[in-house]
């Protein structure tokens, strides 16, 4: 079988196939803050494999937590049944959850953590007696995974537009991206909070009674880290409050560390109602999601026939026990090397680090926030998105890995990346963008 013969069988998800595979990039190994080809080049990680690994790679702990779940259990059924580890992975979660989250519903990725929250927000509107309320509502340039319900409230129309009809009853808020006030800004932006009240227009639109749920990004990953301007989502979750709407964050980028805090929630000071999760939650190590339920929104569940099951909802992996081992071992990972703590600690230099870059050629734009960097380039005329996908081709050549969404180059390292690790990082990234053209 010659190599074209080997590389056909797999269709790639989110990938130019064609082009992958006339020359594909492939990882062979990783450990700490570095992957490794077959053919033995060290590929320094600049996005924790895809915004998950935050713990870094081949971490000892978890691995072997790992190895013991497949040889004691390897699967469990979870539909009537259960086994202990799950039930000790809910309770280790909501140790960090914030106050008032006193439930967890398990699922296998943060697509079907967000499907799983949306149809959560539907049920309960329809237990209380609230029947009208059914409209969900995203935002524009936001990612909520690649389910059905995902793509309808997400605001990205390039992953719409092949699947519809999709989901009715779905409408978004604006985008809070504003180059013209607010580029180059270190941090939160100062400008911008006024747009949290364009869900006032979709409550005119649609009636105060018939939006059951409002879902954002605390930080919009896959477009391009888009940092939400001072106040924001305070603002939003008072409009909420207000018109007695449910508010989703999802932070299966946010959670787990990537800004400092355990999630957005803690660092902006917002509750929302739901949290939808993955990713960090075993720093990317078996696939795993959550979403994180306040106690009002679980208890509506709790009052039918006592024989009956309560939500006609779930996964045949829900809780599976590899991943609850290794979820919990990810979790002590974090709080015994108190790596949340180094994410505050090593956040001023890379902001530092990163605005280094800001007169480098086509640059429009640096944003940061945490362990979280975006760089925006200049598109190029009638082709958009090339000058990106250049950079990533480049930044590979030069032995450094990044994610690029249409012409925004995408950090977010491993918090175990060091200071002298940074700066080999954004040395790579100068010696690239200084010759792009």
């Amino acid at each position: 079988m010659n190599k074209s013969d080997h590389l056909r069988s797999y269709w790639m998800p989110f990938t130019n196939n064609r082009a992958f595979k006339k020359n594909p990039k492939l990882f062979a190994s990783a450990k700490g803050v570095y992957y490794q080809t077959p053919r033995g080049r060290m590929i320094l990680d600049g996005t924790s494999g895809m915004w998950c690994c935050n713990a870094g790679h081949g971490r000892t702990r978890i691995v072997e937590a790992i190895q013991k779940a497949a040889a004691v259990l390897d699967y469990a059924p979870g539909f009537q049944l259960g086994h202990p580890a799950a039930f000790e992975a809910a309770n280790r979660l909501l140790n960090i959850a914030p106050d008032g989250f006193g439930h967890v519903f398990f699922t296998n990725s943060g697509s079907e953590s967000v499907d799983t929250a949306l149809k959560i927000a539907r049920a309960y509107q329809q237990m209380r007696g609230q029947k009208r309320r059914s409209v969900l509502v995203g935002r524009e340039r936001d990612y909520h995974g690649a389910g059905f319900g995902g793509i309808s409230v997400g605001g990205i129309t390039s992953n719409q537009q092949y699947f519809g009809p999709l989901l009715p009853q779905t409408d978004h808020l604006r985008h809070t991206h504003d180059l013209s006030r607010n580029a180059f800004t270190k941090g939160l932006p100062d400008h911008g909070t006024e747009f949290a009240d364009d869900l006032n227009r979709l409550v005119e639109r649609h009636g105060a009674k018939a939006i059951a749920a409002v879902i954002v990004e605390p930080i919009a990953g896959s477009t391009g880290g888009l940092i939400p301007p001072a106040g924001y989502l305070r603002r939003l979750r008072e409009i909420c409050d207000e018109h007695d709407i449910l508010l989703i964050f999802d932070e299966v980028i946010t959670g787990f560390g990537r800004l400092g805090a355990p999630f957005a929630a803690d660092f902006f000071g917002v509750m929302p109602d739901m949290i939808t999760l993955a990713k960090g939650l075993t720093s990317g190590t078996v696939p795993m999601g959550a979403v994180l339920v306040n106690d009002k929104i679980h208890d509506a569940f709790m009052k039918g026939p006592e024989h009956g099951i309560e939500f006609m909802h779930g996964y045949t992996t829900s809780g599976h026990p590899l991943a609850c081992a290794a979820m919990i071992a990810t979790l002590q990972t974090y709080e015994k090397e108190d790596l949340f703590a180094q994410v505050n600690e090593l956040s001023p230099y890379w902001e530092q680090a990163l605005h280094s870059l800001q007169e480098l050629p086509h640059i429009i734009d640096i944003r940061n926030l945490g362990l979280i960097g975006a760089i925006e380039l200049e598109p190029r005329r009638n082709a958009s998105g090339s000058r990106g996908q250049d950079a990533f081709n480049e930044c590979f050549e030069h032995n450094l890995l990044i994610r690029v969404t249409g012409d925004t180059i995408a950090l977010s390292p491993p918090f175990i990346i060091t200071i002298e690790q940074i700066d080999k990082m954004i040395d790579r990234l100068r010696s690239v963008l200084k010759n792009l053209d």
